[in-house]
């Protein structure tokens, strides 16, 4: 490897470019190029073996023959090379780095005599390569490519075992290419697919070895001639041609102590000494919103698409609108190479939406790739045609009643929906077992049960040439329905995430099977059950406009016998929850959930009554009804303590507790609401019936300890419980945690903490379609510009917010955005106004029953008072004294705080020092140590000043 190149009399040419290598000379569309005479030896040096990893060693002894000189002087000069030949600019690729291997120049090279002679074509100092062309560039595979090679290396013998159209050649030519060095003999690639006859597999080694075929009994004679090779045989496409492959490679490798074999196939060869490296498809982008661009740059299966659109000539800008369109198709075609391609080259046609659209409807198979692919690559459809073909009779059947599950399946779901008459159950395990070893169903963990699933190109294909079989679909909706009605009793205990994901996972089939049954053909009276049985995942993924429509098209079905069964008071249980958080407080969502709890109550149902009087509470609260929430929260305490289990009592506690707290009874509330948070059968408070309570009564848990003077604890405890929201993964359950939190930002004048929750609490309301919280996150917004000087704007926007909750019926913050706006109007000046708005807010709060916010209206009409054309202080001082009253009545310490403030300054103004600083002392007393809050910052300063 270190002798030099003997030097070609001819030119060379590769892309743009003219080399002349005698002459010293690279010239681009005529015109002669600056290179250094290293860098242009450097150049000579790779392109007398294209294709093939010249080692960094290598390439210093022949650009610097005899001297010894730093690994940096050669990166310098490569550096200089590529920069001369604009590498990597506008797709072009002349050299590449193999880390830890060396450098490989991988343009296709032309040659032709030069202008001023006609001499032979250069001979370049090959050795004896038999390999296809690499591809310029690979995407995604260079730690497989690593992975393979190190293995190979070591073991000798290595499978690389795949789905058809995931790219096993092009990551076994690379390797190849990589790893000449390595083999003395060189390296022979054998291509098996178009062998229709097993026989001919050892006469297509021997002729790719030059070897002769005519005898009868052509293994020793191929045996004999490999034992002392030191060589790299790659035989590709084995699975048509297994049985004979498998014996010949196990000969071959024990014979042979130097060779190496690589082999492509779907399935392993399983005999003795074979290494299987199964190569999984494409990573790509995941499924979630708020995806950036620079971070699905990353996935290989997005560059690649956008590679082969590009060079199909699509012209595609890659902002988030269009990231997240290649990201589904990317997610559709299951991250397979060959798949994506054929969608890439679409692009140019259809556009990038239409495109997505099209695979959305329908897979399409016969999308035409590359004229020069093999004809099994040609298409989808004929790439499944030849995996196909390969199977059994037994395979075929069972493959294609397997289509019938949408996403993963266990092997419990397939025994019980796969077997019938003439499926014999017996011979399902080995079936199953044999495709997966095939590539045609992919095996994946999930928890620790072992989950299978089709890809959808193959479900697609299978679909189409499967005939439409009732009776399979019908086992399979009714599988589902039970497994949904048995699995739906432990997801109460099932708090996080990644654990709930082992239920979650069969979401793809119960919607594939409530489609069957609502469609032309299908059994309504599985699909009325499925959508009964359905509703608590739904509900416990926030799916709210997904469930609302299933539970819509199930109440239609529903027949005279139906009403008033069990599955019509939990269709109609989740349409009113679904309808109450997408358009809040309708009379349809009302009607829905009186229908449910009438229901309950006459079957005798305690357990399911007690969830619905919770729904009944948060629909009333969200209502601005709170006196009516109150009457829940004390019923469901009594249907608790008849249930007599801890859970029911910890829930009938969380209702009571938040009800309290709105109340304004915050002594009464506290005892409820740590009852909830700490005591027993919290952990089975869940989210199955729309939100966690047990959450719900943490977040309104750190509002009491902040009001009560524990703004430290009040702070701890809202990030402790906005965390267990997110681990959750419960949108619903996280925006009520986030939107509480929210309040003990501004109470505690951390402005910048509230606007992050606040924005936050926005994306997940846009991600679900909540619109009454869309409008709440507005109204935040209003009020953080009221507190930042932004009265004129922030006054506005709260208007806007309230009359679009006003027209959803949801007037659970109207109180809190009144005295938002109040604040913004004084800082405008206009305080009459001001005056109105708050005797509007005192006299709702009187007639609603939200009385927590009482002494601070009474505060706020205090200081409206003051500021009227004609000042009444003394009628402020009264409205002072009664919200200091209020609020150590109620054991509000920190509303008492702000009141002692006021009443403090006013008494300061009069001359009345001492009786102010024993106000401010007072409302100092008692609070938690180490407190630290914008209201105790200010009383501490009043209490300097006199």
């Amino acid at each position: 490897m270190t002798e030099p190149a003997r030097p070609a009399t001819g030119t060379l040419s590769f892309g743009p470019f003219n080399v002349t290598p005698h002459e010293r000379l690279i010239t681009r569309d005529g015109v002669a190029l600056p290179l250094g005479a290293k860098a242009f030896d450097i150049l000579i040096a790779l392109m007398s073996r294209p294709n093939q990893v010249v080692s960094k060693w290598d390439l210093m002894a022949l650009v610097w023959p005899g001297l010894t000189v730093e690994e940096a002087s050669l990166r310098f000069h490569i550096a200089a090379l590529r920069k001369a030949l604009g590498d990597g600019k506008d797709g072009a690729r002349y050299i590449t780095t193999l880390s830890g291997r060396g450098y490989c120049f991988v343009a296709p090279i032309s040659q032709a005599a030069s202008r001023t002679e006609r001499s032979p074509a250069p001979q370049l100092d090959l050795p004896p390569v038999k390999l296809p062309n690499r591809l310029q560039r690979m995407v995604g595979r260079d730690d497989a490519i690593a992975a393979i090679s190190d293995k190979l290396i070591a073991s000798r013998f290595v499978a690389i075992v795949g789905p058809g159209g995931v790219g096993k050649t092009a990551v076994a030519v690379a390797i190849a290419h990589d790893l000449l060095g390595t083999f003395d003999d060189a390296a022979h690639f054998v291509d098996l697919a178009a062998l229709s006859d097993p026989d001919l597999v050892i006469t297509s080694i021997l002729l790719m070895l030059g070897l002769p075929a005519q005898t009868d009994d052509p293994l020793p004679a191929l045996l004999a001639h490999v034992s002392d090779k030191k060589m790299l045989l790659i035989l590709d496409n084995c699975e048509h041609v297994i049985a004979t492959v498998a014996p010949l490679a196990a000969a071959i490798f024990h014979a042979a102590p130097h060779v190496h074999i690589l082999a492509t196939s779907r399935e392993a060869l399983r005999v003795e000494g074979e290494q299987v490296y199964r190569l999984a498809p494409l990573a790509v982008p995941p499924d979630e919103s708020g995806l950036t661009v620079a971070a699905a740059r990353t996935y290989p299966a997005l560059q690649l698409f956008l590679e082969r659109a590009r060079a199909s000539g699509a012209q595609i800008a890659l902002d988030d609108a269009n990231t997240a369109i290649i990201a589904r198709i990317c997610r559709k075609l299951d991250g397979m190479a060959l798949a994506i391609e054929l969608a890439a080259g679409r692009v140019e046609a259809y556009g990038l939406q239409q495109t997505a659209t099209l695979l959305d409807e329908r897979l399409n198979l016969l999308w035409q790739g590359q004229r020069t692919a093999p004809p099994r690559q040609k298409t989808l459809q004929a790439t499944l045609d030849w995996s196909y073909g390969l199977l059994s009779d037994t395979e075929r059947q069972v493959l294609r009643r397997l289509a019938v599950f949408a996403g993963h399946f266990t092997i419990d779901a397939a025994l019980e929906v796969v077997p019938d008459d003439r499926v014999d159950r017996s011979h399902l395990f080995d079936a199953i077992d044999s495709l997966v070893a095939k590539s045609m169903v992919a095996p994946r963990p999930i928890g620790a049960m072992m989950r299978y699933r089709l890809l959808d190109t193959t479900r697609a294909y299978l679909l189409e040439i499967a005939p439409d079989d009732a009776a399979l679909a019908a086992r399979h909706a009714n599988y589902y329905r039970q497994w949904l009605e048995q699995a739906g009793s432990t997801w109460a205990t099932v708090p996080s995430a990644d654990e709930r994901a082992v239920h979650f996972s069969a979401l793809h089939n119960v919607r594939a099977a409530l489609d069957w049954c609502f469609g032309t053909g299908g059994d309504i009276k599985i699909g009325i059950a499925l959508a009964a049985a359905a509703a608590p995942i739904f509900l416990a993924m926030s799916l709210l406009i997904e469930c609302r429509r299933w539970s819509e098209r199930a109440l239609r079905a529903i027949g005279p016998t139906s009403q008033g069964s069990a599955e019509e008071m939990h269709i109609q249980a989740a349409l009113g929850l679904t309808l109450m958080f997408t358009r809040g407080g309708s009379e349809a969502a009302r009607a829905a959930l009186s229908r449910s709890l009438a229901i309950a109550e006459a079957r005798g149902d305690a357990p399911n009554q007690l969830q619905l009087l919770g729904r009944m509470h948060i629909f009333h609260e969200r209502m601005g009804e709170f006196d009516a929430a109150l009457g829940y929260a004390q019923q469901s305490l009594i249907v608790a303590e008849a249930l007599g289990d801890a859970a029911s009592a910890a829930l009938a506690h969380s209702l009571l507790g938040v009800s309290l707290h709105l109340a304004g009874e915050h002594r009464d509330a506290l005892t409820m609401l740590e009852a909830a948070w700490h005591g027993p059968g919290t952990e089975r408070i869940s989210t199955v019936y729309g939100f966690d309570h047990r959450n719900r009564a943490g977040i309104s848990l750190a509002r009491e300890y902040w009001l009560q003077g524990r703004p430290a604890d009040a702070r701890q405890l809202a990030r402790q419980t906005v965390a267990e929201a997110a681990q959750m993964d419960h949108p619903i359950t996280l925006c009520i945690a986030l939107i509480w939190a929210v309040s003990i930002d501004l109470w505690d004048g951390d402005l910048d903490g509230a606007e992050e929750s606040i924005d936050r609490f926005i994306a997940l309301a846009e991600a679900r379609s909540m619109g009454p919280y869309l409008a709440v996150g507005r109204g935040v917004k209003g009020e953080l510009a009221i507190r930042r000087g932004e009265a004129a704007d922030g006054v506005e926007t709260i208007k806007s917010c309230l009359r679009e909750l006003h027209d959803s019926g949801y007037e659970l913050l109207t109180t809190t955005f009144n005295i938002a706006m109040v604040q913004g109007l004084l800082a405008l000046g206009q305080t009459e106004q001001s005056a109105r708005l708050i005797d509007d807010a005192i006299r709702l709060v009187e007639r609603s029953g939200d009385h927590l916010y009482m002494p601070e209206l009474l505060r706020m009409k205090g200081r409206v008072l003051l500021l009227l054309p004609e000042p009444g202080a003394d009628q402020a001082e009264a409205r002072f004294m009664q919200s200091l009253d209020l609020s150590r009545r109620q054991g509000a310490k920190a509303w008492e705080m702000r009141a002692a403030i006021d009443l403090a300054a006013l008494f300061a103004e009069r001359g009345q020092r001492e009786e102010a600083k024993r106000l401010l002392r007072s409302a100092l007393e008692g609070l938690s140590e180490n407190a630290e809050t914008a209201d105790i910052r200010a009383a501490n300063a009043r209490l300097m000043t006199l």
